[in-house]
């Protein structure tokens, strides 16, 4: 998928890939597979990385569970990013939320040892079910988050701030079971 073997970092949402643009460009030693579901935004994202000349990204669309669950191979990701999954506040509407404790088996899955998940959400009971599942059955170790620069910020951060929004963030780190 890439011409240099490199860690594999996933952003798994990466909209119009302003997060994923600064990575690209921040980490060269890493390579980066953006996960988007929605075409517009995927179609954005590519025409700025051929903008910018970029060739350690790659971009695929498709539901980010399932390419997770179906698509990734195991032991492959050196990080996942996650930052702002839908949190579908409505009680009835819960059980569409993207953390679900199937998707967080296939996150250990998939991660090699010692590898990160980053999370970010705007939404506090969102983040207190998250930190329950990545917490359960003692295979991830929550972390200081990462501190990233205002240009690393993704289009719906910027929203969230500009509006005022608490942003709940955390790091987990894939124990060596």
């Amino acid at each position: 998928m890439f011409a240099t073997p490199q860690p594999i970092e996933i952003d798994v949402g990466c909209g119009k890939g302003g997060f994923l643009l600064w990575a690209a460009q921040a980490r060269p030693q890493s390579n980066f597979l953006g996960i988007e579901r929605k075409l517009v935004r995927l179609r954005k994202a590519e025409k700025k990385i051929q903008r910018l000349g970029l060739t350690n990204v790659r971009l695929i669309r498709v539901e980010a569970s399932y390419c997770i669950g179906k698509l990734v191979p195991n032991d492959s990701v050196a990080v996942y990013h996650i930052y702002f999954p839908d949190p579908w506040p409505k009680r009835r509407h819960q059980a569409r939320r993207f953390f679900q404790s199937g998707f967080v088996d296939d996150l250990h899955g998939t991660l090699q040892k010692g590898g990160l998940v980053n999370v970010l959400t705007d939404d506090e009971s969102y983040f207190a079910q998250i930190e329950k599942l990545m917490a359960k059955g003692g295979r991830f170790v929550r972390t200081a988050p990462e501190q990233l620069p205002p240009a690393a910020m993704t289009e719906f951060e910027r929203i969230f701030r500009e509006q005022g929004k608490p942003i709940w963030r955390s790091r987990y780190v894939r124990l060596n079971q």
